[in-house]
């Protein structure tokens, strides 16, 4: 069984279990940190040896090494920086500053998980790290984009004590820490592993990919799928289990185990799968499969790959003295006809008919009920698919209508409402900007953090009304790029099957908006009584990327909601 990076597993749960009780205590007595969903993926995995060697969040010295040379500061190879970031308001509301104790609690039940003793609070180069550790500043990365849009401008570095670790209700069976991985291993007498990543649902290619090197290497198999953050739009990982659970009844009896890893991924290429293997490594694994484009997050702003498709097998390579765990490198698997099965392209004889089924193939398949053959995959995987993908049809969907106020966006979220509710077949939910803000989050103001957070509230609703089937109609003002591209992320990641998400930017022209502006709100804005006005003392930001622009200076009402209509029945969901 492979040693733990660095050579010592950092369970610190085990480590502080004897004094988990008074740990308990005095965080009830300690100001504190309600964590985000990637700094609780983050946590649960340092807490538990999964990020060995780190005992705790990165501080200054170990975040610059790391996005400078995938090092610690003292020189253990570590890829990726994992750290914890807070607001300027955080530090002045927790009183931040080297030396100081900080609760971490869990966003979902407000436990406390942990306490951090503060080493240094720093700033970072945004730029720098997205160019350093995902290869570009281009926001078509998701993590690019998401450390524009959420991430706060200062991390706090420091090691943490645990109280507990993080309670999960769903697949507790499936979820092993490193020391449990490691113990049923031992009790398997399994000496080699080979592990493979996922974040996707598994077919027919993937079970021939990790037979084939369980075989080769006379290993058994570990399947380690990610059911931490993700790639928005990406299925979820309550479907992805069920099909693993599906496809583990497939493999030779007794080769395969099935084990959920709460990480949050970075979709970093190269540098992800050098942390992969590290992780993988803490858990027991011997081997580690790094497929074609492993970790990649698709395509840049240019329309090319952000990483060549065997990038992240070369760094993997680099390191391997250091790794202590053996790359098995795959290509893709194709299918062959004629011997019905499955081999990698470079071994596929020239000239030998082949057949593949893209993502892009699969989903379609899945929206439209389309048949998906069985030498692609398994009956009762794709069951479980067709489960989680209704018809377009009956998906739910979220329009945001973004514009000045009095643009006519509020009228025309109205008018579409009933056009949709005419259609049938689906609920209708309307948030109207100002209505939300005045029922829901009526002490939030008019600053671009308070805008921001009133976006964040109103995209977390309609994410969740559009998973259950919902059409959902938004009209904030939204005049940050940041808060749109946070809505859109936030419906891609948690608006169920499709991701529905359309932009739709109603661009009547400031002077008209205040020329017909009944309620005198503009005047008000003019003489100063309103602050933060947009349009005013405001700027408002025009989309970039709008699905649909709109202006009712120049056209009616009817024909703006027809043209939504339109735009809904040419995507199929009407």
């Amino acid at each position: 069984m492979a040693t733990p990076h660095g050579g010592i597993l950092k369970d610190l749960v085990s480590r502080d279990e004897s004094i988990s009780g008074q740990l308990k205590d005095e965080a009830a007595r300690l100001k504190d940190i309600v964590l985000t969903e990637r700094q609780l993926c983050d946590l649960e995995l340092i807490i538990n040896g999964g990020f060995s060697p780190l005992e705790g969040f990165m501080n200054e010295a170990d975040y610059t090494s790391v996005v400078d040379t995938l090092r610690l500061s003292d020189g253990t190879l570590f890829a990726m920086p994992v750290t914890l970031d807070v607001s300027s308001a955080d530090i002045e509301r927790l009183s931040i500053v080297p030396g100081v104790r900080i609760t971490l609690r869990d966003p979902r039940d407000d436990e406390a998980l942990a306490i951090i003793t503060v080493d240094d609070v720093y700033t970072y180069d945004r730029v720098k790290e997205s160019i350093y550790v995902f290869g570009a500043d281009d926001p078509a990365h998701p993590s690019v984009a998401y450390l524009r849009n959420r991430v706060k401008p200062f991390y706090v570095g420091g090691r943490v004590q645990a109280i507990q670790a993080p309670s999960h209700f769903d697949y507790v069976a499936l979820r092993y820490t490193p020391s449990e991985l490691r113990a049923h291993f031992k009790k398997l007498a399994w000496r080699r592993v080979v592990a493979f990543q996922t974040r996707n649902p598994m077919h027919r290619a993937h079970r021939e990919l990790t037979v084939r090197a369980a075989r080769q290497h006379q290993a058994n198999v570990l399947i380690h799928p990610v059911v931490g953050l993700t790639k928005p739009g990406d299925v979820d990982h309550y479907t992805r289990v069920r099909v693993y659970e599906a496809i583990m009844a497939k493999y030779p009896n007794g080769m395969g185990h099935l084990a959920l890893l709460p990480l949050a991924m970075r979709m970093a290429g190269p540098r992800e799968a050098v942390w992969h293997a590290i992780i993988r490594k803490n858990f027991g694994a011997t081997h580690f499969i790094v497929g074609r484009d492993h970790a990649g997050p698709g395509k840049n702003s240019q329309g090319k790959d952000f990483y060549g498709p065997y990038d992240a097998q070369e760094l993997v390579e680099k390191y391997k003295d250091e790794l202590e765990i053996e790359m098995v490198p795959f290509q893709q698997m194709t299918y062959l006809p004629s011997t019905d099965e499955y081999q990698p392209v470079d071994e596929i004889p020239a000239g030998a008919q082949t057949l593949d089924i893209s993502g892009t193939e699969l989903r379609r398949r899945l929206k439209t009920g389309a048949h998906i053959p069985d030498w692609f995959s398994y009956e009762a995987v794709v069951k479980r698919l067709r489960e989680s993908y209704p018809p377009r049809n009956k998906q739910g969907f979220v329009l945001c209508l973004t514009g000045f106020y009095n643009s006519g966006k509020d009228i025309i979220a109205k008018a579409l409402q009933v056009a949709l509710n005419e259609q049938g077949g689906r609920s209708v939910s309307l948030l109207l900007g100002e209505t939300v803000r005045d029922d829901v989050n009526a002490k939030l103001g008019f600053t671009p953090d308070e805008r921001h957070e009133n976006l964040q509230r109103i995209s977390f609703v309609a994410g969740e009304l559009a998973r259950a089937g919902a059409a959902v109609i938004a009209s904030p003002i939204a005049p940050e790029e940041r808060s749109r591209a946070l809505v859109k992320d936030t419906v891609l990641q948690s608006g169920g099957a499709g991701g529905n998400f359309f932009l739709i930017h109603v661009a009547t022209p400031l002077e008209h908006c205040e020329s017909t502006d009944r309620k005198g709100i503009y005047a008000q804005a003019r003489r100063g009584e309103i602050r933060g006005f947009v349009g005013i003392d405001t700027e408002y930001e025009v989309p970039k990327k709008a699905d649909l622009v709109v202006d009712v200076t120049t056209q009616s009402i009817p024909s703006i909601v027809h043209s939504i209509v339109l735009l809904l029945e040419t995507t199929s969901l009407l």
